[in-house]
């Protein structure tokens, strides 16, 4: 039994771990060259919430905005502006990276590696990402406020042809919007090419692909989804710069070219992109789950098999957002069954985590909260989508503040939800410190209020016929009341994200000690020290099961007894 141990630093043979000590430069230096990928992923989380507090800016400004009928607060192309960077900021700028990130510092630990496959680069994509990033906020220079926002697009965060030509769009907006989300895009495809050759060649020895952690799994998943998704978006991107300065004419229906080839472009990676970003919070949540409720995961394999099944099926349902744009019967059916097709892994991943929390020992830490939020919030959301998918339905309301209510229950209501979940977990592993569990709850409970608040009124406004991208409307509408109320739920959504950011500040200072394993954890990022020293691991894991730190905590009865 002996090749059953772990000899890993915090479990066995523990030497003290030395944090470096030297001048602001020093460190400012050691993080900008840095090729460890946990700093790197800190680097790309820390980036992610800075533009979520952005996004979350840009958000309250729509809001104030949409309030009352007939409102002037923001000018007309200032609003087009801000709703665009929005969209933009929270898809590419938060989402993505900041998944990534966890990626980043989470898949080596989990695996038993020593770092990513290719740590230099690792390091050039998160600077390509961070690049494209501040190169799109550029676009603000020249003056923000009520009568101005500098040359940022203004086109909506999908950009359709024809408004991204130049006769309906002169300035650099939307050439500012191109180029960030190439670079942006290049360093995504970088990490996700690292990603999957850390999976398939990194892990140490005995974790199988069987035994490897479900957080892994989805991550090598998402890796190749993202390959697929990113590729196409750039080509278009360039298309549609060729169509801007070279006298292309890809999408310019007066020359031949085609409207409706953008809107195929764009939405072949953007619905499969709703996966890219779902699936790692689906990996959030197989992580804390079976922690919190004390139990295994149930169904392990059926997990693996049902996200490969998603990310199969997701690249086959782009169309159904464009229901309306003239495809033929035969198309919308194959894009109606497709699209209800998804749902039934997705059905397998719920039932699973309900199966694991029934019968369990549930303790509901702040982690475990957020996850349970997620749980009752995206079997909403999966259910508006599937009546999105039914295409009278659809063409109904298609465009609609309904498309937007569903479209943010998955973003927020589940994505942001695990992503608060995460950061609670694996803030401790990070840092050595606790947050604090009193300020997780007042956010839990104050952001669980405010996101109901505006999300479920949204429905209604999109039944009673609102529009999206909408600057204003007229009193006599009947909407005035509803978007009051959403504005007043995004404004409780505000004030608990402020409690959260002063809780990551205050904690990282004064928050209790964590020790290695503060949740009794049992995957291999938990036996190591908190936080991790640059090596990992002082000797190599070996590891017989899913859980190998059951197994070194409970000799009497390890889980590879049951393999």
């Amino acid at each position: 039994m002996a090749d059953q141990t772990l000899p890993v630093p915090g479990t066995l043979d523990v030497t003290p771990h030395q944090h470096a000590e030297g001048t602001f430069l020093e460190w400012l230096h050691d993080w900008v060259v840095t090729v460890d990928h946990k700093k790197l992923g800190i680097l790309y989380i820390l980036y992610s919430l800075v533009f979520l507090v952005v996004a979350g800016v840009e958000a309250l400004y729509i809001r104030i905005q949409l309030a009352i009928p007939n409102n002037h607060f923001l000018a007309p192309d200032v609003y087009n502006r801000v709703f665009t960077m929005h969209g933009t900021t929270m898809v590419f700028l938060v989402g993505m990276p900041i998944l990534f990130g966890f990626a980043n510092y989470l898949v080596p630990l989990m695996i038993g590696a020593r770092d990513m496959a290719f740590p230099r680069l690792n390091a050039f994509s998160f600077w390509l990402t961070s690049f494209g990033g501040l190169m799109l906020y550029f676009s603000f220079i020249g003056g923000f406020g009520l009568y101005g926002a500098g040359n940022a697009p203004d086109v909506g965060w999908f950009a359709y042809a024809p408004l991204t030509a130049k006769a309906f769009s002169p300035g650099n907006g939307v050439d500012y919007w191109a180029l960030s989300l190439i670079v942006s895009g290049f360093g995504t495809l970088g990490t996700a090419i690292n990603i999957i050759a850390t999976v398939l060649s990194m892990r140490c020895r005995g974790m199988t692909l069987m035994r490897m952690p479900l957080f892994a799994w989805l991550m090598f998943v998402v890796s190749g989804l993202t390959l697929v998704t990113i590729t196409p978006l750039t080509a278009a991107q360039v298309m549609l710069l060729i169509d801007r300065y070279l006298g292309g004419h890809f999408f310019d229906t007066q020359a031949g070219g085609s409207a409706v080839a953008w809107m195929h472009f764009f939405w072949i990676f953007g619905h499969p992109e709703v996966y890219v970003l779902v699936l790692p919070a689906f990996a959030i949540a197989n992580e804390i789950i079976p922690v919190f409720s004390r139990k295994a995961i149930f169904g392990y394999p059926a997990m693996v098999a049902a996200s490969v099944g998603i990310g199969f099926v997701s690249l086959g349902v782009w169309a159904h957002h464009m229901f309306t744009v003239g495809m033929t019967s035969v198309e919308n059916a194959f894009f109606v069954l497709s699209t209800m097709l998804v749902g039934i892994p997705t059905g397998i991943k719920i039932f699973n985590w309900l199966a694991t929390m029934w019968g369990g020992k549930i303790r509901f830490a702040t982690p475990m909260l957020f996850c349970t939020g997620f749980l009752f919030q995206f079997l909403l959301a999966g259910l508006t989508g599937i009546m999105l998918a039914v295409g009278p339905w659809n063409w109904q309301l298609h465009n609609s503040y309904f498309v937007i209510a569903h479209f943010h229950y998955v973003l927020v209501g589940a994505i942001v939800f695990n992503i608060f979940a995460a950061i609670y977990y694996w803030y401790p592993k990070a840092t050595g410190r606790m947050l604090s569990e009193k300020l997780g709850k007042w956010h839990f409970w104050l952001f669980l209020i405010g996101f109901h608040i505006t999300f479920d009124t949204m429905h209604f406004l999109g039944i009673l016929g609102m529009p999206r991208s909408v600057y204003t409307y007229e009193a006599d509408r009947g909407w005035g009341t509803l978007n009051m109320i959403v504005s007043a739920g995004a404004f409780v959504q505000a004030a608990a994200t402020l409690i959260f950011v002063y809780n990551l500040v205050i904690s990282y200072f004064k928050g209790q000690e964590a020790g290695n394993d503060p949740w009794d954890a049992w995957t291999l990022e938990w036996a190591t020290h908190s936080p991790p020293p640059e090596y990992n691991f002082c000797t190599d894991p070996v590891v017989r099961s899913r859980r190998p730190l059951w197994d070194l905590k409970h000799p009497e009865d390890p889980d590879w007894k049951y393999e």
